[in-house]
């Protein structure tokens, strides 16, 4: 099962169904004129821009220029054809901070080019290589014949157009047919590599909609649709002679080929013409097309699912729904998008855009590579490195460079560290999720009201507590959504319940979120609050809700939370209260390389203040189940990537901070293990329990017991040790001598 889905929000505009072509099975089609006017357009992109819609999906009749009066219109209107028309159209969508898509059929290379301009993306239904359908569905039909839309697709190839096709399965094609049809598209795609995705679209009968408006149609069954939830109009009509049936294991075959034959492409299948496309996820497909927010045009009487039904259908099989582009992410390059088109993914969709190492935003200075070499040398000698160093470092690419910047982190390491890779066993209790904050990178939060909230009673508090001690824990991870009815004596109370049961526990606990909301509530200053919550059990804070210290990022990702000045005065106070405190980062989202600069500079003058922190922790970004990954584009960080992130954490920490974590719930335990040669020391907890991260949707799991830490620093062949939470070892776990 995958664990991300993908659609693109879209609204259709049929701009023309005048149509050469007699295929048997369309209903979209037209032979009289039919040609959406320039008023109508713009009323059309205006609602679309006030819905946030993202993408304008255009589509046409193939040629439709080829009727009198269209082409009279067109004339009327000042274009001399119809591929004027619709660059006419893009340009609009453009000014309307749209991404214009465009379908129109068999083009030249010219017409091509000339939409190149101003789509971010093309496409053209391959349909079927078979000739023999030119015979019977495909009677009448010239551009429909394979050779030609072959010729459409190549051309875009080398035009370096991004490009969608696909197959239309049902029309009278046999299996070999189908998979010949898969074969030719990822021969094209093998020569030019722009078949972003490729369509598995089932063919169901349409009734003719003489006298009507398919795009009306289409829209009031979508609006209904969403509303209701129920699609009850859709017609079942029986197979025409020429058609075949459709299974949903011909379907899983295909997906299976499609795979196979192109691994690197997206697999789409539409979720409106059969009820069977979840097991579709399941079976492989990976997106979900356009869920076009005014129905489908070709079959205006199946409505797409909104994204909101697809969204809770798929959490139940623990699998996100995420919003792209209709360009997808690795085709957002100068290579592949003309100008005006990737000034428009800039200024609204950045976020979108791959960050490659530099970013994707402007930086407020040169990144200059040429420190790199500068940076390496002088952190390894546990120096402080300038903001240019640090961007350098966070922006590298190069493999060569970042191997030195692995050695030069592994060797720092050593030197604070030693060889013994620590951990800690722990149990983390998260007593209530209601939270008043709406993070955009969190998926624990939630709304007093949500059917997820909880808040754990005493009894279940104390349940928890016991496994903890029948584990054999000794430190109690405490931490909580900002509960909009907690008080200062509600934080003091789970302190003091803990310590009557179990004494002997360690209570970390508190992010320094939590503490600022208790000296709000309280009114009173951190010192005051540290020092109450010190006599009720406290024995270290979490240096959590770092997120990144920027105030730009912050403002961006949550802009209800503290701010960094706030974040410093309350992790200064712990350590003034004589309570240690650990730090962290969550990067991998909307973060540049220059910010992670500047939080690296904040962290680094802090412990050299006040020497407080006892670890740095590295989290990853999980997006799936977040807001920010739902519907900003932002990927999971790749593991090459969070490796290089770490030896840089290493390497701008200097000498200040002697442990570094790896967090194997957000990385996962085999990239974790990898990280002990970049720079890594510690493996951190047990946990037992992670509900943070896992409803982000990560899929690393919730525990490891103190087994299979010690197995995975044997593995990078170094010895374990168990450590308390302020790194007192308690055992060791030497290397096993070899036999």
């Amino acid at each position: 099962m995958r664990r991300r889905v993908t659609f693109s929000r879209n609204l259709t505009l049929s701009l023309s169904r005048t149509c050469q072509c007699y295929c048997k099975y369309c209903a979209f089609a037209t032979h009289k004129a039919h040609l959406y006017s320039p008023d109508e357009v713009v009323e059309i992109l205006d609602g679309a821009a006030k819905r946030q819609i993202k993408e304008l999906l255009v589509l046409t009749g193939e040629r439709p220029e080829v009727n009198p009066e269209v082409r009279a219109r067109l004339g009327e209107y000042g274009h001399e054809d119809f591929t004027g028309y619709v660059v006419w159209v893009c340009e609009c969508a453009l000014e309307r901070g749209l991404l214009p898509h465009t379908n129109l059929g068999v083009l030249s290379g010219a017409d091509l080019a000339r939409l190149r301009e101003v789509t971010a993306s093309q496409g053209l239904m391959l349909e079927s290589v078979s000739e023999r359908l030119m015979q019977t569905v495909h009677a009448g039909s010239p551009t429909k014949h394979p050779a030609r839309r072959l010729e459409t697709i190549r051309t875009a190839g080398e035009l370096k157009i991004p490009f969608t096709s696909g197959i239309l399965v049902g029309i009278g094609e046999s299996e070999q047919e189908r998979m010949d049809s898969l074969a030719a598209i990822a021969e094209l795609h093998g020569e030019h590599g722009h078949i972003q995705e490729v369509i598995l679209q089932n063919f169901v009968p349409h009734q003719r909609y003489y006298g009507q408006e398919p795009a009306v149609i289409a829209d009031e069954a979508a609006r209904e649709y969403w509303r209701t939830g129920v699609a009850d109009g859709r017609p079942e009509l029986p197979l025409p002679d020429w058609a075949c049936p459709v299974e949903i294991e011909d379907m899983k075959r295909l997906i299976a080929e499609a795979r196979r034959l192109m691994p690197d492409v997206g697999i789409q299948i539409p979720p409106n013409l059969a009820d069977w496309w979840g097991e579709l996820v399941a079976a492989g497909a990976t997106d979900l097309g356009g869920l076009s927010a005014n129905g489908d045009h070709i079959s205006p009487e199946h409505p797409f699912p909104s994204p909101h039904q697809v969204r809770k259908e798929l959490q139940r099989d623990g699998v996100a729904l995420t919003e792209r582009l209709c360009v997808y992410a690795r085709y957002i390059d100068p290579e592949w998008i003309a100008p005006a088109v990737l000034d428009t993914i800039k200024v609204k969709f950045w976020s979108f855009i791959p960050r490659r190492g530099s970013g994707r935003t402007e930086a407020p200075a040169p990144i200059r590579p040429d420190l790199l070499a500068g940076a390496i040398s002088r952190g390894r000698e546990g120096m402080a490195l300038s903001a240019d160093e640090l961007t350098a470092l966070f922006a590298e690419t190069r493999p060569e460079a970042i191997e030195e910047m692995r050695q030069a982190a592994d060797e720092l390491r050593a030197e604070l560290a030693g060889e013994t890779v620590t951990f800690v066993v722990n149990r983390n209790i998260n007593v209530s999720n209601v939270c008043v904050v709406g993070c955009a990178f969190c998926g624990f939060g939630q709304g007093k009201r949500s059917p997820d909230a909880y808040e754990h009673d005493r009894e279940e508090f104390a349940r928890r507590v016991g496994e903890a001690l029948d584990y054999g824990a000794t430190e109690l991870c405490i931490q909580s959504g900002i509960h909009p009815d907690w008080t200062l004596e509600d934080y003091l109370g789970w302190l003091r319940f803990a310590k009557e049961l179990a004494p002997q526990l360690h209570l970390h606990a508190y992010s320094p979120m939590e503490i600022a909301h208790m000296c709000d509530l309280s009114a009173l200053p951190p010192s005051e609050v540290f020092a109450q919550l010190r006599e009720a059990g406290l024995g270290s804070t979490p240096g959590t809700a770092a997120e990144v210290l920027h105030d730009g990022v912050r403002e961006r990702i949550s802009p209800n939370k503290l701010p960094v000045a706030r974040w410093v005065q309350i992790i200064e106070a712990s350590h003034r209260a004589g309570l240690r405190s650990t730090s962290t980062v969550m990067f991998g989202h909307i973060e540049e390389p220059w910010e992670l600069a500047e939080h690296m500079r904040v962290v680094r003058e802090l412990q050299e203040r006040t020497g407080g922190i006892t670890e740095f922790v590295p989290l990853s970004f999980i997006p799936f189940q977040t807001l920010l990954g739902r519907t900003h584009g932002v990927e999971e960080i790749s593991r090459e990537e969070n490796l290089k992130h770490t030896a840089a954490f290493r390497l701008a920490l200097g000498r200040t901070i002697p442990s570094l974590q790896a967090s194997w719930v957000k990385m996962g335990l085999d990239a974790a293990t990898e990280a002990l040669r970049w720079g890594v020391n510690d493996l951190g907890g047990t946990l037992m329990e992670e509900s943070i991260s896992r409803l982000a949707g990560s899929y690393h799991g919730t525990k490891l017991d103190p087994e299979q830490l010690v197995a995975a620093a044997h593995e990078a062949g170094r010895p374990a040790a168990e450590r308390t939470t302020l790194y007192e070892i308690r055992r060791r776990y030497e290397l096993p001598v070899a036999v």
